[in-house]
């Protein structure tokens, strides 16, 4: 097996190390920057029958899984190998590294500096287990688990199921995130090569955590995840979440996924800290700066990086600023500057996403016209934000449009994932490629203005004064 087949592409951290390479080179973001079975029969699929696309969805899922009896062929540093290979070949005054983060990919853009996750999805292929019996899927896990773990001690493992937004899934795949403990030599070597002599290193560090039970020294089980429903409603249930179970014909009205015993960062969007340790000792040896971008929800960046950007318009003497929302893996780097666009992550088309914006929409405007792009995921799942949820905050903009969304098809529009960009591109190029990148300088300083002037536009992500090592020598 090659190492790329462990690795999902249509998962946060892949599919945003595409997109930040993709901005990094100057290219656009088409199809999610890969070569997909479904990309030109898209708009066939959505005329199928509901039941049939959702057989397509769960199958195309399927096809990228791993067979558990290979997980011992997992590389984690042939993996990481793969991970670099996505940047040009030259030097960069900084390097982000950790938490998976859709404003964060815009803000890499922004200071031509490469991203690596610390986290990544491997799906491994597995049948007969209910979508709505988790404690099923985590008695199955444990063998192959044990054999991904004995074969790579730097990674810990974070097994997932959300039978809410991933129902699909989760029906013929299970969820295996795995998070690196160390840089290990793959990320060291990249770093040895393309820093900058003094260049700085940038912890992206999401501090979300999340109940789990603990079932080995690295490796938790996360009953579901963030998005439309909070942790208490998959641990004890809801009203929304019996009227979801009884909506698809589930026997249950509840989950069962036993009794939490500890806490771990998300599985997805989490920081584990042992890496920053490792980071903080490397950099001590090489003379590297180290910096740390915390915040503690995954879209408390999203609000930032908007702002931002929209003082980088202004620097540079541009406007009037369109206000740009993406959508999980739905992105375009190159082609928000181009469209003269302000980018604004939501995580996922759910209700707190919805919320979210609409705060920023009524603190942060005007805004000449709103866009918004929406992730198809193929569930009606409990907290799911339909599309006259986000034309709610087109109408308090004034002016809006959906990207290549079909709302009658919505949320298993799966045609969405191509058209996305077909249609950020027709919006229209208005805006020339900056000269010059931002610095970290102007980064950090932007940044600890946007918290002097307490900010209501949203939570004020931190990053932190330069650490300058005192002993070591420049490597």
């Amino acid at each position: 097996m090659q190492p790329t087949d462990f690795v999902a592409d249509f998962d946060s951290a892949s599919a945003m190390l595409r997109a930040t390479a993709a901005g990094l080179r100057g290219r656009d973001f088409a199809n999610l920057g890969v070569e997909s079975p479904l990309e030109h029969v898209a708009g066939l699929v959505n005329r199928l029958p509901d039941g049939l696309k959702e057989q397509v969805y769960i199958w195309s899922g399927a096809a990228e899984a791993v067979d558990p009896g290979d997980l011992d062929q997992l590389d984690e540093q042939a993996i990481a190998r793969t991970f670099v290979a996505e940047y040009p070949r030259r030097t960069y005054p900084a390097v982000l590294i950790g938490s998976s983060n859709g404003a964060a990919v815009h803000l890499a853009t922004a200071l031509d500096a490469p991203w690596l996750p610390q986290t990544w999805f491997v799906p491994v292929r597995r049948d007969g287990v209910h979508p709505d019996e988790p404690l099923d899927d985590l008695e199955w896990s444990r063998e192959p688990a044990a054999r991904l773990l004995a074969a790579n001690p730097d990674l810990q493992l974070h097994h997932m199921h959300d039978p809410n937004q991933d129902r699909l899934m989760v029906q013929r795949l299970t969820y295996f995130r795995v998070k690196r403990r160390t840089l290990g030599e793959a990320y060291e070597r990249f770093l040895l090569d393309h820093l900058e002599p003094g260049g700085t290193i940038v912890l992206v560090e999401n501090t979300i955590r999340w109940p789990v039970i603990r079932v080995g020294d690295r490796h938790v089980f996360q009953p579901g995840a963030t998005g439309g429903i909070e942790p208490h409603e998959y641990l004890h249930g809801s009203e929304r979440v019996r009227d979801y179970l009884e909506r698809y014909g589930s026997p249950h009205r509840r989950w069962d996924f036993g009794e939490p015993n500890d806490e771990a960062p998300e599985a997805e969007w989490g920081f584990e800290p042992m890496l920053r340790d490792d980071v903080l000792d490397f950099a001590d040896d090489h003379g590297f700066a180290v910096e740390r971008l915390t915040f503690e929800e995954p879209e408390d960046l999203s609000p930032a990086v908007a702002d931002l950007y929209r003082w980088w318009y202004t620097q540079r003497g541009l406007g009037p600023v369109r206000l740009l929302a993406e959508s999980f893996i739905l992105m375009e780097p190159i082609w928000a500057l181009r469209t003269g666009s302000a980018p604004y992550w939501c995580k996922f088309s759910t209700l707190p996403s919805v919320e979210k914006l609409e705060r920023y929409v009524d603190l942060s405007g005007p805004w000449e016209e709103l866009m918004i792009m929406l992730f198809p995921h193929g569930t009606e799942g409990a907290g799911l934000a339909n599309p006259a949820d986000w034309r709610r905050l087109m109408d308090r903009v004034g002016a809006g449009r959906f990207l290549g969304v079909d709302e009658d098809a919505f949320p298993r529009d799966f045609a969405g994932l191509r058209e996305y960009h077909t249609a950020l591109v027709e919006a229209g190029e208005r805006f020339p490629l900056p000269d010059h990148h931002l610095t970290l300088d102007q980064v950090r300083d932007f940044l600890s203005g946007r918290r002097e002037r307490m900010s209501d536009t949203g939570p004020s992500p931190v990053l932190t004064e330069r650490t300058v090592p005192t002993d070591g020598g420049v490597g």
